[in-house]
């Protein structure tokens, strides 16, 4: 029997196989994530930047398992597949990496993304990175993992690459995530050597979404980018009223935005 979280978890995958790269918005909360699937996105994922501020906390840091856990609880209702960003798994015990991924899988998450940077200052050994990729894949053997690369994000060891999305894919990732790369050359040698979808994430001074489809890329990220952009619209409108200024004229209303939870 197919079940409705089996059905899900498919989807994702197939939407990494189409003729056109996913492009897959990162959402921060209920609200965030209900209207970019209403707007038509066929999968949705999550900012760690965005749930970690959210709750008054630092990225990147390992912090937020529990709010991570929490909103994951809430995107579960959505009607396309979600993808969860998990840092580093919030934990360097392989069986307790794989337990956390369990719990998401349980609830109907239809991936993770497990980064390989810690704390933004170091990256793990990729023998240990390998390891805790195995020991999820070892319990939720149909959930998308996606393993992020963050050589070219801290700027660290980035001849080391291909070995690390290498051991990646040999402990059973499905898909490589090398953020921070903008060079075309580099993204079609990172694709050209990876046997696996390959993820990138948008920039406004790297490729087009039409060109990284070009080079091979799978998959678009936009990372933090929406939770950025919507802080920086807080506080445009709250000045244009303070200043007398007009407001735009596309705001949702409250009971547009009322009508997502029901």
């Amino acid at each position: 029997m197919i079940t409705e979280p089996d059905r899900a978890t498919k989807a994702f995958h197939d939407l990494h196989h189409r003729a056109e790269p996913l492009v897959l918005p990162n959402a921060w909360d209920f609200g965030s994530a209900a209207v970019l699937a209403a707007a038509g996105f066929p999968a949705i994922g999550t900012t760690s930047l965005g749930v970690a501020v959210a709750a008054g906390l630092a990225d990147g840091t390992g912090v937020t398992r529990d709010e991570t856990l929490s909103l994951a609880t809430r995107l579960a209702r959505l009607p396309v597949p979600v993808t969860v960003d998990i840092e580093g798994g919030f934990s360097e015990d392989s069986e307790a990496v794989a337990e956390y991924v369990t719990r998401l899988a349980a609830l109907g998450i239809a991936g993770v993304n497990l980064e390989d940077g810690r704390a933004d200052t170091a990256l793990a050994d990729p023998g240990h990175q390998a390891e805790l990729i195995a020991a999820i894949k070892s319990r939720t053997p149909e959930l998308f993992v996606n393993a992020r690369v963050d050589t070219y994000w801290l700027r660290l060891e980035q001849d080391s690459t291909l070995v690390r999305a290498e051991r990646y894919a040999q402990a059973g990732a499905d898909g490589i995530f090398v953020p921070g790369v903008t060079d075309p050359a580099a993204i079609e040698r990172i694709v050209a050597a990876v046997p696996l979808p390959v993820n990138m994430l948008f920039s406004a001074v790297g490729p087009s979404i039409a060109e990284l489809a070009e080079l091979g890329v799978r998959r678009v990220s936009m990372g933090s980018l929406l939770y950025r952009a919507a802080l920086a619209g807080i506080v445009d409108v709250a000045r244009a009223v303070r200043d007398g200024r007009s407001v735009r004229s596309d705001i949702p209303s409250y009971r547009e935005i009322q009508a997502i939870t029901e």
